[in-house]
Formats: structure tokens, sequence, C-alpha cells
């Protein structure tokens, strides 16, 4: 389209829609009407405000899709009880001993095979807590160790943020994933040192936080990891082979074969049905997180930013993590950030220079360090996990960012200071 917004326009978008979503407006209708309201601001009419809005939201649809047909893999997981049989394999393998380093490794793994970094910390807390009470660990230190671990396990993932960064930039999911896998590494050895820092700082674990899991048919471990293993070596087909295998295709079949691994096959619908609830929250407000991308797509932001990076003499490809900074901030959310920033920026990070999988990976990595913004789902979840208020869940935002800046400095230096691109 020929119309241009402005980036005062594109400004007031972001920042109306944070205002609503603080305001408890559903995420999705805070991004629509943000679009909206900026688009009028930044000089387009009714129409054309609605026609970008559209346009934002149909690039979004492929991501969508494939996101939805990732909740037969993520029900499977969750409802099986295949997450918490392989967070509590690592965490007793690991021993009490390295407690933290277990709680950050266990949500890691659950984050890197398809579970959604808030589900993870979930279902690892209750391992967490009793562990926490036992060693006389803080709440801050063993919340901490697994948001990390989330983190780091995002990053690698085939959850909906890998799937949109993938989708915007047209390079294959699991070279999304692999691209993740260093930073991690970094992103949970900072994610240990920070937390041990913390291990008596804030409220302790009391008894009346810890949860007796009376599960008693948790699948073995070799069978609960057989759905993200089958997953991963279809994805990995193209690559390797030039086989392309869609994750539409690729992560319902990872779900099914897991539910037969686990002699569970008579409850995959209802497994499918809780995946479905589960990911569609995410599909909505990544349709919404459309809107608002066409709006700042079509405007002079990019402009602005580029040409604020050159003044102040940093280099180009910088776009790509900054974008990625900016837009996981304004969203509070790694999914909905890497969605935004990828759609809108890809193009002009790929006229850079910077090549679509090192862009893929630079904003990806970038959308982990505001994530956690309070105006999110992820802030008062992981807080409820843990039974934590919420003056003391402020408290561990900057210990979070760093953790995500680590993820985002490791991932720029190895795909654009390096120039290891492609």
């Amino acid at each position: 389209m020929d119309i241009t917004v402005s980036a005062l326009g594109a400004i007031s978008a972001l920042l109306i829609a944070i205002i609503l979503i603080l305001k408890k407006v559903p995420p999705a209708y805070g991004m629509v009407a943000g679009a909206f309201i900026g688009g009028l601001i930044g000089g387009a009419d009714i129409t054309q405000t609605v026609d970008l809005m559209m346009a934002g939201a149909k690039d979004i649809i492929p991501a969508v899709l494939r996101i939805l047909a990732a909740g037969i893999l993520a029900g499977v997981l969750i409802e099986s009880g295949a997450a918490s049989s392989i967070a509590e394999t690592i965490v007793n393998k690991i021993g009490q001993s390295r407690a933290l380093l277990a709680l950050a490794i266990a949500t890691m793994i659950l984050t890197a095979v398809g579970v959604f970094v808030d589900v993870a910390v979930i279902t690892v807390s209750p391992i967490a807590l009793a562990i926490g009470k036992r060693a006389g660990l803080s709440k801050t230190a063993i919340l901490l160790a697994m948001i990390g671990g989330g983190k780091a396990g995002n990053i690698m993932s085939p959850n909906p943020n890998a799937i949109a960064a993938s989708d915007a930039f047209h390079v294959p999911l699991t070279s999304v994933m692999a691209a993740g896998v260093i930073p991690a590494v970094f992103g949970v050895a900072v994610t240990y040192i920070l937390a041990k820092r913390l291990v008596h700082k804030g409220t302790g674990v009391q008894t009346e936080d810890v949860r007796v899991n009376d599960n008693n048919e948790v699948p073995l471990f070799i069978a609960a990891l057989a759905g993200p293993l089958v997953t991963i070596v279809l994805l990995a087909l193209r690559p390797l082979f030039n086989i392309t295998i869609d994750p539409m295709i690729a992560l319902p079949i990872g779900g099914l074969i897991g539910a037969i691994a686990m002699k569970k096959t008579r409850k995959i619908n209802d497994y499918a049905v809780s995946g479905l609830s589960k990911m569609s929250g995410v599909a909505i407000m990544l349709l919404g997180t459309g809107t608002l991308a066409g709006i700042i797509a079509h405007s002079s932001l990019k402009d602005v930013i580029v040409q604020g990076l050159n003044a102040s003499g940093m280099p180009a490809f910088l776009l790509a993590p900054v974008s990625g900074v900016l837009m996981s901030g304004a969203t509070a959310s790694t999914t909905a950030g890497t969605a935004v920033a990828s759609s809108v920026f890809a193009s002009t990070i790929i006229g850079l220079g910077v090549s679509a999988l090192a862009g893929a990976a630079m904003v990806h990595a970038g959308a982990t360090v505001l994530d956690h913004m309070p105006h999110g789902s992820f802030f008062h979840a992981t807080a409820g996990s843990v039974h934590m208020n919420i003056k003391e869940r402020l408290k561990l935002m900057p210990y979070e960012s760093l953790i995500g800046l680590t993820l985002a400095v490791i991932s720029t230096l190895i795909f654009g200071v390096f120039k290891l691109f492609g």
C-alpha cells in the first residue's frame, strides 16, 4: 500500500495498546484499538487505517495456523503428565545439591520441547517449592532459576515465537531453533549465577506453599520425550535432506506419536481440545498483534530507528535485536514481540545486508529482554506459580532483563559482530 503513517502515529499505537492492556483490556482488543487510533493519529483516514490493519492481520495468518496445529503437541505434553515426568527426571538426575541449576535446566528443556514458557514454570513450580522448602531457598531464587531456564529454552523451541520469526523471515523453523542453542547455554549459566546470589533474599518457601503431587500416572521419561523428538526429527528433514515437512504437519504428528508412545491414544482428543484452548488465546492475540504490525510496518518509525542507529554510530544490524527488545517491551510478550518485530522489520533488516537467519535469531533473542513487563500475563502467571506478592515480583525484573540481555548480546555477537550470517 502507498499509505505511510507518521512515526508519531506508530508510537501512539504502541502506547495506547500498552495503556489499555494495563487497564486489563484483553491484549488482542488493546492492540486492535491501539492500531486503529494510532493510524488515525498518523494521518490515515478510517478506510486506510482499517485496510492497513487487515493487511497486517493477513500476514500473520500462516503463523496462526501453525500455532493452532502446535496445540496437539502442547496438549499431549501438558495433560498427559509428560511435562511433569521430564521435569522430575531432570531434577532427580542433577540432584538437590545443584537444585537451582536443576530447576533452570528442567524449565529450559520443557520450553525447548514445545511447552509455553509460563506453563513450563507453572509445571516445574511444585517441584521447585518442595526443593526450596527442604534446602532453605528463597522464592526469588527458585523463580528466577525457572524463568531464566524458560527464557533460554524459549529461543530454541518450536513455540509460537519461533514460528512467528520463521514465517516472517522465511527460514526453516529448525534453523531458528538451532540459532538459539549457544545463547541459551550462556543464558542458563547467567541464570544460575544470579539465582545463587538470591538464595537468601526475599521470602522463604512456607509449608503451605508446598503441594503434594498425587498424579500416579506420570509416564516414563523416554515415552514422555517421544513426541518432541519425533517433531524435531521431522522438522530437521528440511535443512538436512531438503525434505520439507511443514510445522503445521510435524507438530501434530509429534503429539500423536507421543500419545501412542505413552499408551494414551484414547485421550488424544481430550489432549487436542486442551491444547487448542491454550493456543487459541495466543492465536487471537497474534491477530491483534497483526493489526498493530500493519500500522507500524507502513509507518516511518522504521526509518526513525534506522536513522537513530546511524546517527549514534552503531552498526545497522543492531536493528534486529533492538526491534525485538522494543516490541517485547511494548507487548510484554515474547510471542507478540517477535511477531511484530519480525513482520515489521524483516525486509528492512535483510535490506541492510543481514541474512534472514541472522535477523530471525537476533530479533527472537531480543524479544526475551522485556517480555516480563507487568502489563503482560507472564509476569502475573509466574508470580502466582510460587505464591509471590507483586512487590517482590517487581524486584525480580532487573535480573530477568539481565538474563534476556545475555541471550540478545550473545546472539548479536554470533550473528552480527562475527558476521556468521546464514
